[in-house]
């Protein structure tokens, strides 16, 4: 058990230290590239209600 909670430490440390190294988010306007999630998410809103009707007329 103990060997258990001192691996877990031991590999636990290093990630803490990455997690909280990660850099800020830029300033606005330019926070992120999402142009053509709108575009994305229709076309697979679009292909799931093809599967859902091809599977209905089945």
């Amino acid at each position: 058990m103990k060997n258990t909670i001192t691996r877990f430490v031991l590999m636990a440390l290093p990630l803490i230290s990455f997690i909280s190294a990660q850099p800020d988010f830029p300033a606005l306007p330019n926070q992120a590239p999402i142009g053509g999630l709108g575009l994305l998410a229709a076309a697979g809103g679009a292909m799931a209600l093809k599967k859902f009707r091809d599977k209905k007329k089945k």
